[in-house]
Parts: structure tokens; sequence; C-alpha cells
């Protein structure tokens, strides 16, 4: 019994943040297992128990996801203000009550609201579980986050076989069960997220901070993402590069179907076989982003990846059933490391070129690339579909252009950033030993 405790410990040891860096795993994998058993059947509750038309729940999921978009730069200008762990908390109570609200009524406007209503915390999610990483693992950021994706397709999967064995009893009560449960971990996410330590921050800014020149304090206002046209140009061509996630869950299901002569089964094996590679590679590789250079560096492969993966896409729909399930797995494979490598490119670049003072703030606005993408992809691969199986290799070559556009876009703020991030980390290690959080300016 000694051999696998002594090797549990050193295994947890290993988790970047401590003891609240693993609570905080915890916290995201209950919640992404509640979110899973949700998640799936969303549509459904909508069209069985509120009896709403397709054309309304289509509609529906629309305006609320529009109106999500708006979560992530809002969570982040109430993380640099507030007590980050408070602010998470707080918006995973508003998820759970948005909700529950739904159980309330059948009424198309009342549920179109309370959609939007969890929406909006529900994509500010993300953004805070990366502010919490980057100030807690502080230098292992890359890691944590890793670890920490790895937790969430873990949950989620937990969660959609709950679903799949709740809906096979084939009743209507099904669906308001699942909804129940989902919202009973959204309080027991909360209530561990409260029991979290406040990671040490740089700064906590009210509304301006005060520097000292030469001729004496001066009130200064912390830099602004969206007056920052680097930050706001790598945020777009990042909605780009986030495309995997829509083809991989949109695309190819619809794609096998309309397109190819693979049988329909073969979807749900996929979408298997995505979320094992994560789980298998998402933490071995992110020892290759673990430096803002080495983050950028990634561009490269991602941007072969995906000529690979959208290349194969095409071919699957060039012969019979054979090559068809080779090409739709060789798709899955290269378009899944491809979603690995951006992902940790993403998490390092996008904190390493956000100032300090107002880091909040600038991956608030960062997180609205993968909003945009989850708004916006799905219209956009129906109609690169929709012009047939040439028009895949014309989108990789695009995203191809997209990546080099990042890459030489934030070439000198990378050059910039590699050797501030080394003073940050001497810096952070220094303050663990002591014990003190970074406080630059006063905290209200």
């Amino acid at each position: 019994m000694s051999r696998p405790t002594a090797w549990h410990r050193t295994a947890l040891d290993r988790i970047p943040g401590g003891r609240d860096g693993r609570r905080m795993l915890l916290v995201s994998i209950i919640d992404k297992t509640g979110t899973g058993l949700w998640a799936g059947c969303t549509a459904l509750y909508f069209t069985y128990v509120s009896g709403l038309g397709l054309g309304q729940v289509g509609l529906l999921m629309t305006v609320s996801g529009g109106i999500g978009i708006a979560g992530a730069p809002l969570a982040g200008r109430l993380a640099d203000r507030f007590p980050l762990v408070r602010v998470i908390a707080a918006a995973q109570l508003m998820r759970g009550a948005a909700l529950l609200a739904l159980l309330t009524t059948d009424n198309f406007f009342l549920l179109t609201l309370y959609s939007a209503l969890g929406a909006l915390p529900d994509r500010a999610g993300s953004v805070l579980i990366k502010l919490y990483a980057a100030r807690l693992a502080g230098s292992d950021r890359v890691r944590y986050q890793a670890i920490q994706r790895t937790t969430v397709n873990i949950g989620w999967s937990l969660g959609g076989l709950g679903a799949a064995a709740a809906l096979a009893t084939g009743s209507t009560r099904a669906y308001g069960l699942l909804l129940v449960g989902n919202v009973v971990t959204y309080l027991v996410i909360a209530a561990l997220t409260l029991r979290c330590a406040e990671p040490p921050a740089p700064t906590r800014v009210v509304a301006t901070a005060t520097a000292t020149t030469a001729d004496g304090p001066k009130q200064v206002r912390p830099a602004n993402p969206w007056r920052d046209r680097t930050f706001l140009a790598y945020t777009a061509t990042e909605a780009a590069l986030f495309l995997d996630d829509t083809i991989l869950q949109v695309a190819i299901p619809l794609w096998i179907v309309h397109a190819t002569a693979a049988p329909v089964g073969l979807a749900p094996l996929l979408l298997v076989l995505n979320t094992v590679l994560v789980v298998a590679f998402q933490v071995p590789l992110a020892r290759f982003g673990a430096t803002t250079r080495a983050a950028r560096r990634l561009l490269v492969p991602l941007a072969v990846l995906f000529v690979v993966g959208t290349l194969a896409l095409a071919a699957s729909a060039a012969g019979g059933r054979a090559l068809a399930i080779t090409a739709l797995a060789v798709a899955v494979i290269a378009l899944t490391f491809a979603e690995i490598l951006h992902a940790i490119s993403s998490w390092e670049l996008s904190v390493a070129l956000a100032p300090a003072e107002a880091q909040g703030a600038y991956l608030g606005v960062h997180g609205l690339a993968q909003s945009t993408q989850r708004f916006g992809g799905p219209l956009l691969i129906t109609g690169v579909m929709t012009a047939g199986a040439l028009a895949w290799p014309l989108l990789g070559l695009a995203l191809v252009g997209v990546g080099a556009a990042q890459y030489r876009l934030i070439r000198d703020r990378v050059e910039r950033a590699e050797p501030t991030e080394t003073a940050e980390t001497a810096q952070n290690a220094e303050q663990t030993s002591l014990s003190v959080p970074a406080i630059t300016v006063s905290e209200h």
C-alpha cells in the first residue's frame, strides 16, 4: 500500500500551485461533468419540455450565444478590480441561478433572457480560470493549463456518459433532472472555489494607479486593451485559429453524412479519438511552449497540421468507404494536434503579451476570440462545406496565412516580453519564499 500512496503524493506534488491549484482542478472536473450532463440535451429540453419550435430554439441559442460574447471582457475587467476567487465563485452561482430559472417558465422571451444571462458567466469561465492559473502557477502556467485542460476533457466525457444513460430512459423528466444535476455542480464548485486562497496579483487596479516620476507621484491610467492595436489584431487572428474547434465538433459529423461514404456511426468514434488524444498528449506537449518564444515557434507546426487536416477532409470525399474512414481519421488526428498546439501557444502568448497591471482586462479581450469563433464559426464552416471538397484546402491555406500574420505581428512584443518574463519569474519566486503577495497599488 505504501508504494501507490507515495506515487500518488508525488503526482499531486507535480501539479503547480500546491493545494489551491489541485483544488481548482477539482473544480474544473466537477464543473465540466455537470456541463456535460446538460450541454448535449439543451436543444432537446427546449423542444420536448418547453415546447419551442425549431426556429425558436435556433433563435434562442443564437441570441444567447451572441450576448455571451461580452462575458469574457466583462469578467476580465472585474478580475482586475475585485478578488479573483470571489469573481469566479460569483460567476458559478450566476450560471446556476440562470439555469435553474429555465424550470420556472415555458415563455420564449423569458427562456431567451435566462439563457443569455447564463451565457455571460459561462463564456467568462475560461478567462477567469486562465487568469487564476497565471497568478497562481507563475512560470509553470502552461503546464498547469495543460493539466487543467486534461481534467476538462475527462469531465466532459463523464458528463456525456451520464447524460446518455439518463436520456436512454426515454422520459422527458430526464431533461429536468439533468438540468438540476448541473445546477448542483455549480453550488458544489462555488463552495470549493471559496475555499481557495486568493492568488498573488501583480496589481489590483481600481481606476488609476500611482507612478513615481521626476516631478513626484502622478496618477496614470492602466493599459487599455481596446487601445492596443497589436493586441486587438492578435486577438482577431486567434479567432481564426480557434476554428479547429468548429471543424471537429460541427463540420466533421455533417461532412460524414453529406459528403462521404463513411458510416454515420464513425462521428462519435472520431470525437472519442479527439478526446483521448487531448488527454494523452496535452500535458506532455506543454513543455514545447513553456516560454514566450517557444510558444510563438509553435505557430509553424500548427500551420502544417492545418494543411494536413484540411487536405485529408477533401480526400475523404474522393473515394469509397475505406478511403473516407482513413482520411477522416487522419484529419481528426491532425486537427486534434493542431488544437493541442494552439492551446499551448495561445495560453502563453495571451498572458505574456498582457501588461501586468491590466492582465485581467487583456485576457478578457483575448477571450473574445474563442467566443466569436463559437458564434460565427459554424456559419463559416457550413459555407465551406457547401462550396465543396476543394474549399477545404483553401481554408487550410487561409489559416496558414493567418498563422504567418500572427507570427510576424507579435515578433517585437515577444522579444520584449521574454526578458521581462524572466525577471517576473525571479520576482515571483522571491515573493513566494517570503509569502508576500505582489501589490503595487492599494487594494480596495
